[in-house]
């Protein structure tokens, strides 16, 4: 097992993913972010069932990095509630997990 995470955050269009991505690798807090663009998402939210186009951000980083990346997204992102959620990772190839830990000092 190791002590590396990705962190999912959804995002409400490209830009806001691009712009937080960007500032998640600019701050060494994560050392690669992947943009998945336009996803439908169904969630419940203020008591009834919503719908809408939404974008997916995973970063790639160390799990001491997690409450850093939380308060970064939390100050940058236009959701009242932003979803972002740590996912370990079990296992990886080892030379890519070290440059994870090079590019995150």
């Amino acid at each position: 097992m190791s002590d590396y995470i990705l962190v999912y955050i959804v995002c409400s269009s490209d830009v806001e993913a691009a712009s937080i991505g960007k500032a998640l690798v600019e701050n060494r807090m994560a050392a690669c972010v992947n943009i998945f663009p336009a996803m439908t998402s169904i969630y419940w939210w203020e008591g009834k069932i919503q719908s809408g186009k939404e974008v997916a951000l995973f970063a790639k980083t160390h799990h001491s990095k997690f409450e850093s990346i939380r308060k970064k997204v939390t100050e940058l992102h236009s959701y009242d509630c932003p979803c972002v959620i740590s996912i370990p990772i079990k296992e990886g190839e080892e030379d890519y997990l070290k440059w994870i830990s090079a590019e995150i000092r």
